[in-house]
C-alpha cells in the first residue's frame, strides 16, 4: 500500500463512510488505505462521532508544517484529540473485527470494555460514562450480549442497580448458545425440506444445508468441551 498522505476527498469519504454506518475495514477498502491508516486518521481527529473531515485536513496541514503532532479540536469547543497510542489503536482494531464479524458497534466496545476491567464487571453508569453514550445504549448492548452468552447481568440489592459482568467461561457459553440457534435452525431447514419433498432440487438443497450444519455444530459443542480447560 501507498505511503502517500491523505487527501481531503479521501477525509471527506471517510466522513461519509462513518454516517453511513460502515466498519474502518470497510472504509479503507474502498479507499485502497490498509485499515490502520484509517483507524489512526479517525481516533486522532475527534473519533467515529466527532470526525470532521475539513478540520482533520487542516490540522494534517499544521502538522506537516510543524513537522510535530498537533491537538484537534473535537466536536466539543473546549475539547482536543490527542494521538492515540498504539495499544489504543489495537483495541480499535479489535472492536472493528468484531463489528465486520456482525457484533453491534456499541456491542462491541461494550464487551471489549468488559473485558478491560480488573474483575471483569461495571455498572451501566460505568460504561456509559467510559464509552460516552447514553445509558440506553448501554442496555441494548448488554441484552444483546447477554443473549448471545458473552456477558452476564447481576442485581446489587443493596445500591439497586444492574452490574454487567463477564467471567473467563463467556467465550463458552456463547459457541454453546450458537450450537443452541444452529440446531434450531436445521430443524426448521429440514421441515421446510420435508414440505417440499427429498427428490425436488430445493428440498435436496435444504436436507443438504441441514445435514452441513449439524455435523457443524457438533463438532463446535465438542470442540468447545475439548479446549474448555483452557478458560479455566
Amino acid at each position: 500500500m501507498s505511503r502517500r498522505r491523505l487527501t481531503q476527498q479521501e477525509r471527506q469519504r471517510i466522513a461519509a463512510g462513518l454516517s453511513d454506518g460502515l466498519t474502518y475495514r470497510e472504509i479503507a477498502r474502498r479507499l485502497d488505505r490498509p485499515t490502520s491508516t484509517i483507524t489512526r486518521e479517525i481516533a486522532r481527529n475527534g473519533g467515529p462521532t466527532g470526525y470532521r473531515p475539513q478540520q482533520a485536513h487542516q490540522a494534517a496541514i499544521q502538522r506537516s508544517r510543524r513537522g510535530t503532532p498537533a491537538p484537534l479540536p473535537t466536536a466539543t469547543p473546549t475539547a482536543t484529540a490527542t494521538a492515540p497510542t498504539p495499544v489504543a489503536l489495537m483495541e480499535q482494531e479489535i472492536i472493528e473485527m468484531a463489528v465486520s464479524a456482525g457484533m453491534p458497534r456499541t456491542a462491541a466496545r461494550v464487551h471489549h470494555d468488559l473485558m478491560l476491567s480488573e474483575d471483569g464487571r461495571r455498572t451501566a453508569a460505568d460504561l456509559a460514562r467510559r464509552l460516552n453514550v447514553s445509558p440506553a445504549s448501554v442496555s441494548v448492548a448488554v441484552n444483546y450480549l447477554v443473549q448471545a452468552g458473552y456477558a452476564r447481568r447481576e442485581r446489587d440489592r443493596r445500591h439497586r442497580r444492574d452490574i454487567y459482568a463477564i467471567d473467563d467461561d463467556a467465550w463458552y457459553h456463547s459457541v454453546a448458545i450458537s450450537r443452541r440457534q444452529t440446531l434450531e435452525t436445521v430443524r426448521a431447514t429440514r421441515a421446510v425440506a420435508e414440505t417440499y419433498g427429498p427428490d425436488s432440487p430445493v428440498g435436496r438443497r435444504l436436507a443438504k444445508t441441514a445435514a452441513f450444519l449439524e455435523h457443524l455444530s457438533l463438532d463446535m459443542i465438542e470442540s468447545a468441551d475439548r479446549w474448555r480447560h483452557l478458560l479455566a
